[in-house]
């Protein structure tokens, strides 16, 4: 189904501390043709690994890189009208899994809610000066990937 680039609010599971990010950062980005572009300023909210299915079918790779931030510091600056929305159905429970994507190169971008920004880490064009987080869903990560650091692992979210 294809709609407006408004959707998905993470799931940030009460008493789950992140490490506290205070300082604001400012980043750009755009999707692979680069007809989407984006810009971001403020203190992020996280910075997730996703090792859930959906995350790595769509990422193509072992996990997702996510940098979570608050939607009023986040804007398309051009192609906001190329930004289209996949959402498969629910899993579990809701929310469904919604993907965003370049309506022209199929490449992935921000998925924008009311109130937060999912920004996919790989879209970004420089360094955002912050590192990940945590691993999540590693309980369901890719039996071949073997994590290597030392950041928290939450078997879910």
């Amino acid at each position: 189904m294809l709609r407006a680039a408004q959707v998905r609010r993470p799931n940030l599971r009460k008493g789950v501390v992140l490490n506290k990010m205070t300082l604001p950062i400012s980043v750009s980005g755009s999707c692979l043709c680069g007809s989407v572009r984006y810009e971001a300023s403020g203190t992020p909210i996280g910075f997730d690994l996703d090792h859930c299915l959906r995350c790595r079918k769509s990422s193509g790779s072992a996990f997702k890189a996510e940098l979570l931030l608050q939607a009023r510091d986040f804007s398309w600056v051009s192609g906001g009208d190329l930004v289209r929305v996949w959402e498969a159905p629910v899993h579990d429970q809701p929310p469904g899994y919604r993907r965003c994507f370049c309506e022209t190169c199929g490449g992935p971008v921000p998925t924008v809610d009311v109130e937060t920004v999912n920004i996919p880490a790989g879209t970004l064009d420089e360094d955002p000066g912050e590192r990940p987080q945590r691993h999540i869903f590693v309980a369901v990560k890719a039996p071949w990937f073997d994590i290597a650091d030392t950041l928290p692992r939450l078997p879910r979210k």
